[in-house]
């Protein structure tokens, strides 16, 4: 797997630092050769690149590292690359640039029908694979993701990994972050305990259980009542779902006691989000 770290500037301000983080790209690719060929040519102009070889590994990568593009080959050893990109197009959270040897039309078609946002076949020459490449993350630096998931009294900074309520950090382990970040994307939907340990740890843990030690630490953390959780709530027979509302009618956590009515507060703001910030004759 290859992976370019780009250091942050020192002395640049929060907004700057956002701007310096690389675009993510994964590259599932089954001929080795050619992977670290364009994985070598992606991170010379300054993307961030994973790699798989198979669906398997090309989704773990995804889960794992939630790239914002993904190139993907549709022949791979275990399986076809165009059902690959119907579980990505699922996913709802990248872009799909396809690169393949079936040139047919019929073949070009089904792909984009699968959710590809691009379509080149081989060979191709890298200067165009390039070109495509930052047209595509055009796209995403116009409409960056959020760089903090603001609820008002809770804010969910995910560049510096951290977690504020009331103005106070909160101290949590990787994981926690990680599986507070994966309830607080899912946008209020129920996820079972398997979902949420495939998208939080996916090649970290393998007892879904686990996740109900880690749930019961965030409540203990971020709840008013760990013993009537609110915030983290548990959906029977499913497994769990974040509920933001929680944090707009909720007393003050460290008085339980306050009356919610009475003088407007930050609490009584609804859940927001906040913006982060010529052809070569060569063929591949």
């Amino acid at each position: 797997m290859i992976q370019s770290h780009h250091p942050r500037a020192i002395g640049t301000t929060r907004q700057e630092s956002i701007s310096l983080i690389p675009i993510s790209i994964e590259i599932v690719e089954g001929n080795p050769n050619l992977a670290s060929l364009l994985g070598w040519h992606l991170q010379q102009i300054g993307y961030s690149v994973f790699q798989a070889m198979s669906c398997q590994q090309a989704k773990l990568v995804f889960q794992k590292q939630q790239p914002s593009l993904v190139v993907l080959s549709t022949e791979l050893p275990d399986g076809d690359g165009m059902d690959l990109c119907r579980w990505l197009h699922k996913q709802k959270s990248c872009l799909i640039f396809i690169i393949s040897s079936r040139i047919g039309e019929a073949d070009i078609v089904e792909g984009l029908k699968a959710g590809a946002d691009d379509y080149l076949t081989k060979p191709f020459g890298m200067q165009e694979f390039l070109a495509r490449v930052e047209a595509l993350t055009r796209r995403l630096r116009t409409s960056a993701p959020p760089a903090c998931l603001d609820y008002g009294v809770l804010k969910i900074d995910l560049v510096q990994r951290q977690v504020r309520l009331k103005g106070s950090a909160i101290d949590l382990t990787p994981q926690e972050f990680s599986l507070l970040y994966v309830l607080a994307q899912s946008e209020g939907l129920a996820l079972s305990r398997t979902d949420l340990l495939q998208r939080a740890w996916p090649d970290e843990i393998n007892n879904p259980r686990t996740v109900d030690t880690h749930v019961l630490s965030l409540r203990k953390k971020l709840e008013v009542d760990p013993q009537q959780p609110n915030l983290i709530q548990t959906v029977r027979n499913i497994g769990y779902r974040f509920n933001p509302e929680a944090l707009t009618r909720s007393p003050n956590r460290n008085n339980p006691q306050a009356s919610p009515s009475g003088s407007s507060s930050s609490s009584d703001r609804p859940p927001q989000f906040t913006a982060p910030p010529s052809r070569t004759f060569a063929k591949y």
